[in-house]
């Protein structure tokens, strides 16, 4: 039987994306193959607790929420995310997939919608992109660039118009919580013009300083 290792599992409001403010069954799964400096969930890195596919899907379809996410750590790292993502799917479930970009996105059920992060210079991690995936992204994704400063800024800016991304899905913009006063980023799109959505990490509001099960 397929097992997962999970870091945590958990319901909250979904805090970011174009779903933000919706409750929200979260599956955290433990492990990443990388090491970005902003990190905000550096426990699932590693370890985790083993757990059955059938239990994860259970314990999803359980919480009496439509909405799910399978995140991380980097959740695409372990193979058996894929039929957990697509049994979701089969359960009519929207699926959310919040993965780092660094891995293929192209096996992922396209019935779900993939949150990818591209990572910006001041994460350290920018030049582990899987660049094809840039090709794969289909409108129900959104990409997301997360910025601790001008620098982050401009890269995001550059990767949106060499790609033309906000022609093929949404694009979001965040800030590094307590690196970049939000309002600075928002007075740098708005002077731009940039086609992106400027978002927040709610559950970094409603809950500082709390990291586990929100």
């Amino acid at each position: 039987m397929a097992r997962l290792m999970v870091s945590e599992l958990f319901v909250s409001i979904q805090g970011e994306s174009s779903f933000a403010g919706w409750p929200c069954a979260f599956v955290r799964l433990a492990g990443c193959p990388l090491a970005c400096r902003w990190c905000d969930s550096l426990y699932a890195r590693q370890g985790g607790e083993p757990l059955a596919l059938d239990q994860a899907v259970a314990w999803a379809a359980g919480q009496g929420v439509e909405l799910v996410e399978v995140t991380g750590g980097e959740p695409l790292a372990q193979p058996a995310s894929l039929e957990l993502i697509s049994r979701l799917c089969d359960l009519g479930r929207t699926v959310l997939v919040e993965t780092s970009g660094a891995l293929d996105i192209a096996p992922v059920d396209p019935r779900a919608r993939v949150i990818m992060d591209v990572k910006c210079p001041s994460s350290g991690m920018h030049e582990r992109l899987h660049r094809p995936n840039l090709e794969a992204l289909q409108p129900r994704h959104e990409v997301k660039f997360v910025l601790a400063g001008r620098a982050d800024y401009e890269y995001a800016r550059a990767m949106l118009t060499e790609h033309g991304l906000a022609r093929r899905c949404q694009v979001l913009l965040s800030t590094v919580h307590g690196q970049l006063a939000p309002a600075q980023a928002v007075e740098w799109m708005l002077s731009d013009r940039l086609p992106a959505r400027f978002q927040l990490q709610l559950h970094k509001y409603i809950w500082p300083g709390q990291e586990r099960g929100v």
